[in-house]
């Protein structure tokens, strides 16, 4: 299932419609209308991607994605998450669990859409330049999607890579936590801001003894430093 995109969502009109325009994209679908069952799907089957709705009968879309990037066989695997404006605090959680991005309820389906093509790229943001960037111990190779730290390989996600592409890319420069909304996650607009701030605190626990690489620069965002 490596290019299948699998949707879980009990809602029948919202699934018909994921459905419909995600297969139009050029993406196979699976789906799934309860929490467990999706779940092992996604364990027996390892999509291309999961949309994962928060509101799920049988086990919660949160603890779903808990277990997906809990289990290094799936933990790969990129998580967009559906979720109700509202729910701010169900939104955070999802991305402090591990998943990688998300869409509000009632969503654009071009907006979803969008989403799943950024996740599926290995580079985002435009990036076409080095294809490995290093900085002291950190080793970033974009053509094999290989991410090490002292030669430890990295488990990083897809946000997660191309985060810290970006930064490395740009060292020296500081990157507002709007601009990384835009080139890493292609928002323009009216977004919260803590989706970086989530983001980043992931990104520097799996860096471990090498976070220093990503530098908070208060009040404006994010950088890597030269040296």
């Amino acid at each position: 299932m490596s290019d299948t995109v699998l949707i879980i969502e009990d809602e029948p009109d919202v699934l018909a419609l994921l459905v419909h325009h995600i297969e139009r994209a050029g993406y196979r679908t699976a789906t799934a209308r309860d929490g467990a069952v999706g779940l092992g799907m996604v364990r027996d089957r390892l999509p291309a991607l999961v949309m994962l709705d928060l509101m799920l009968p049988g086990m919660e879309g949160t603890a779903v994605c808990q277990k997906i990037k809990g289990d290094s066989r799936t933990a790969h695997i990129p998580v967009l998450m559906l979720t109700a404006r509202a729910d701010e605090v169900d939104r955070i959680l999802g991305l402090e669990l591990g998943a990688d991005d998300y869409v509000t309820k009632p969503f654009s389906p071009r907006e979803v859409v969008l989403r799943v093509k950024k996740l599926l790229q290995p580079n985002r943001g435009g990036m076409e330049s080095a294809e490995v960037l290093r900085r002291g111990d950190i080793v970033l190779d974009r053509v094999r999607h290989v991410a090490t730290a002292n030669g430890r390989p990295l488990d990083l996600t897809a946000t997660e890579f191309n985060l810290l592409a970006i930064l490395l890319e740009r060292r020296g420069r500081v990157q507002s936590r709007e601009v990384l909304l835009r080139d890493v996650w292609a928002y323009e607009a009216d977004v919260d801001t803590r989706t970086v701030d989530t983001h980043v605190r992931r990104l520097r626990a799996k860096l471990g003894e090498s976070a220093d690489v990503v530098e908070t620069v208060r009040g404006v965002g994010y950088r890597c430093p030269n040296a």
